[in-house]
């Protein structure tokens, strides 16, 4: 095959004067990628016979807007002859950008484009944002930040589970409707990363990802006793092997900054093994989802700053600690990681979290008093739980109940040290809301808000929308916290307010820094595939509030 571009470019971080971009190629290249004066190359690496880069352009010009070409041994591959589109440009911010303003659009759960899932879907939000962006009708944000669900290895498009079908003839073993190999697995980001407009937004924005439950499977790592049921399925191993493995390649190696990127251990084997490199991630897989079960792990959390903002994306789901005594969203070497970026010396702390810290207060009450049943020593009650804690999807921050009070109180002490805002970025839960926290014993100088904007191109089950409804009304969230009560479950250190949602459509959110303010704004799509607004908060600044009684 030659030396085609088949996804990207994909514009990932830009750290002052460097940017990363990130490309899979039909075949063994050198790639280079020219902006003006600056420019970076890399020899590909080659993972189940696919070939990838990572380049690093070095030299760019503090606060410009600069067209960039992409060249695959010479010849130029980006932008494509006679593209409709407008050209592809890195931005950089001023040497000194304190009171540049900081925009980040964030969202979660998307399905493929419309034409392909297998639902009939309301418009795709971030094909609507990407459109707007190319008619020049707003500047670009500084980053895109996708929180989980970039993909569906469970629940994949009809031209996927066709796929599936040619290849299921000679693997029995395998489910005939998910993802389990790597190469399957390539199948789903070349039909999300080739869509047109989506292609275009990857390439003109810099963007930064962590996984969710479906980029693996449904409920991932949701119990000690999940785990132990789904390694007796046969094509398991392969199955979580290949999502990690491909997560890495497309997901995570380009949430690292350069300097990152370089001392990676993971990407220093691969390109040791640049001809093959199929071993080095196949038993990295296999090996970093032992991490739940006690063994070293690797972090998939990361950080960055931006002005006067500082963005940390966790890690909700590979590493958590399942061990029913000691239950949490993070091993405590990575929470001490988090615990100390947490403080310092900026504006605004922005968390990004798969899984909404603050939930409707019924729901979080409900998951509190499901998790203290599923430590019952009377095996009936612990396996009425566990059934219900997967029916019910009940494996949020709420069921991790040490965890979400440790946050609390971290949010608590932050917020008192003089930072403007602190805010929680998630998606998971198929709708979109504005909560702000209210701290039980300290009133706490900063505000601190629950952001969450899901979906961007999917659909909450209708049956699903009242109980979500409910889950805010005083009523009801009272009547489960009596339930979380009689199981002893301590009252939560916080209370918490909506300030704007439920919104059930899908949606695209836009959190802005300026100086010491902040706002959120939400948009959902039109039936014409615009976007509309839907919500606008002040989050900063606020005055501090105890929470009463």
């Amino acid at each position: 095959m030659s030396a085609e571009l088949v996804i990207g470019p994909v514009l990932r971080r830009v750290v002052g004067t460097r940017a990363t971009v990130w490309v899979e190629t039909g075949a063994p290249a050198t790639v280079r990628v020219s902006a003006g004066s600056a420019a970076g190359e890399a020899t590909t690496f080659s993972v189940y016979g696919h070939h990838y880069a990572i380049v690093v352009v070095e030299g760019l010009t503090p606060g410009t807007a600069t067209p960039y070409e992409v060249f695959l041994d010479d010849t130029r591959v980006w932008p494509q002859a006679e593209s409709p589109y407008p050209p592809s440009v890195i931005r950089t911010r001023e040497g000194d950008d304190t009171d540049e303003p900081v925009r980040l659009v964030f969202g979660s759960c998307r399905e493929t484009t419309q034409h392909a899932t297998p639902r009939r879907l309301p418009p795709d939000a971030l094909d609507a944002y990407s459109r707007r962006l190319m008619a020049g009708e707003e500047a670009a944000p500084d980053l895109l930040v996708l929180l989980g669900d970039q993909v569906y290895a469970d629940i994949p498009s009809p031209a996927v589970k066709r796929f599936l079908r040619s290849r299921r003839g000679r693997e029995r073993h395998k489910p005939a409707n998910q993802v389990v190999s790597y190469e399957e697995y390539t199948q789903l980001y070349l039909e999300s990363w080739r869509d047109p407009e989506i292609r275009w937004l990857l390439a003109s924005v810099p963007s930064v990802m962590i996984f969710d439950d479906h980029e693996i499977i449904d409920d991932w790592n949701s119990s000690v006793s999940w785990r132990r049921e789904v390694r007796t399925q046969p094509w398991w191993p392969e199955r979580i092997s290949s999502g990690l493995a491909s997560y890495w390649v497309y997901q995570h190696l380009g949430n690292l900054d350069p300097d990152q990127i370089a001392a990676d251990p993971v990407y220093q084997k691969v390109v040791a093994s640049a001809d093959d490199a199929t071993e080095v991630l196949r038993d990295f897989g296999t090996a970093v989802d032992k991490e739940a079960d006690g063994a070293p792990g690797y972090q998939w959390s990361y950080a960055l700053d931006l002005g006067r903002t500082r963005l940390v994306v966790l890690d909700n789901r590979c590493s958590r600690v399942l061990d029913p005594e000691h239950r949490a969203i993070l091993p405590p070497g990575e929470w001490a990681w988090f615990a100390g970026l947490a403080r310092g010396d900026f504006d605004h702390l922005v968390v990004g979290s798969s899984l909404p810290w603050l939930l409707p207060p019924g729901i979080h009450h409900l998951e509190a008093w499901n998790e203290r049943l599923a430590l019952s020593p009377r095996a009936w009650v612990a396996g009425f739980a566990e059934r219900q804690r997967r029916a019910m999807d009940l494996e949020h921050w709420a069921a991790f109940q040490r965890s979400f009070d440790s946050l609390a109180k971290l949010f608590a002490e932050v917020g008192s040290a003089g930072v403007a805002s602190i805010s929680v970025l998630s998606g998971d839960v198929h709708h979109s809301y504005v909560a702000r926290a209210v701290f039980r014993d300290r009133p706490v100088a900063a505000p601190v808000h629950q952001l969450t904007c899901s979906p961007v191109h999917n659909q909450l089950q209708s049956v699903m929308r009242p109980v979500l409804r409910l889950g805010w009304w005083k009523g009801p969230a009272a009547a489960a916290r009596v339930l979380a009560r009689t199981a002893k479950v301590a009252p939560p250190s916080v209370r918490w307010q909506r300030l704007a949602g439920p919104y059930f459509g899908n949606a695209v959110s836009t959190l802005v820094h300026q100086g010491r303010s902040a706002r959120v704004l939400i948009e959902g799509t039109t039936t014409s595939g615009d976007l509309r607004e839907v919500a606008a908060v002040d989050l900063a600044p606020r005055k501090a509030m105890r929470a009463g009684g």
